[in-house]
């Protein structure tokens, strides 16, 4: 979906950017917010660049770099590295080949890590895209992975 469709949907209120920028970037084929959406942005809502780019800058679900067509957000909470997410971190490392912020060679994934997901009674979470993942082992990983590559043929 365009820009200009997007933003046609939503008031011209600064109250809406959130909700635009998340639209904006759940409609793009990199999962993230290029620079041109931003100054569209910017003047339908009558503020600075500036403004919207630290919107972005402050919601680490928000990026204005491209990534996979998956982002795989692993939570760094306190209540989730006790029940091993660190290590589930590192075993999806080594299965996508990427570190943090990357994107895995095949362009469908990209590792970051998210300071909590909310999701703390069915720790380690994760969460791919907007579906949340609790309770992860190896093996539902491995499932999960699987399942997301066979989305995209």
């Amino acid at each position: 979906m365009e820009v200009e469709k997007i933003l046609s949907k939503y008031p011209r209120r600064k109250d809406y950017l959130l909700e635009i920028l998340h639209d904006i970037q759940n409609h793009s084929t990199k999962n993230f917010i290029p620079e041109e959406a931003v100054q569209r942005v910017a003047e339908h809502l009558n503020i600075k660049k500036a403004q919207v780019y630290g919107v972005i800058g402050y919601y680490s679900m928000l990026s204005i770099k491209p990534r996979g067509r998956y982002v795989i957000r692993v939570c760094a909470s306190p209540i989730c590295n006790m029940m091993g997410s660190c290590s589930l971190l590192d075993y999806l490392k080594q299965k996508l080949g990427v570190e943090l912020g990357e994107t895995s060679a095949d362009g469908l994934f990209t590792l970051e890590t998210s300071e909590c997901l909310g999701n703390c009674a069915a720790a380690p979470a994760m969460m791919v895209n907007q579906e949340m993942y609790g309770k992860l082992t190896p093996e539902m990983i491995d499932s999960l992975l699987e399942h997301y590559s066979r989305q995209t043929k």
